[in-house]
């Protein structure tokens, strides 16, 4: 009896995924199912306190809370400074920016740290 919680958020998790595929696959041709399925995906997600990753995340405006299709209701542009993803919901308007951070690797730093080291010496 311990488990089912954990089942039922992992079942829940499966509808959710089917519901937002199949919301992407209606929506060139039946917007209006496409946005009944996702409103009921995040329902799901409400209901049963689960949290959306990033990549299905962004398919909802932040404004309206409607569901967005990049070049159908959503605008995607890149910008070079900073360097940032711009999504504008063209149903309410809404512009969501998405900073990209360039990482550093380790690799960089270290090689850094032993010049540092050679110069002191």
């Amino acid at each position: 009896m311990k488990d089912l919680p954990s089942r039922i958020k992992d079942l829940a998790m499966q509808r959710i995924d089917i519901l937002l595929e199949n919301a992407l696959k209606n929506a060139r041709d039946n917007m209006k199912l496409a946005q009944r399925q996702a409103s009921i995906a995040r329902r799901i997600c409400m209901k049963f306190n689960i949290r959306l990753p990033y990549e299905k995340r962004q398919l909802f405006c932040k404004g309206c809370k409607k569901f967005i299709v990049p070049g159908l209701n959503a605008l995607v542009r890149v910008e070079s400074r900073p360097k940032a993803i711009r999504i504008k919901c063209l149903e309410c308007g809404h512009v969501y920016r998405k900073i990209i951070e360039r990482k550093i690797s380790d690799q960089n730093l270290n090689i850094s740290n032993d010049e540092d080291k050679l110069q002191k010496a």
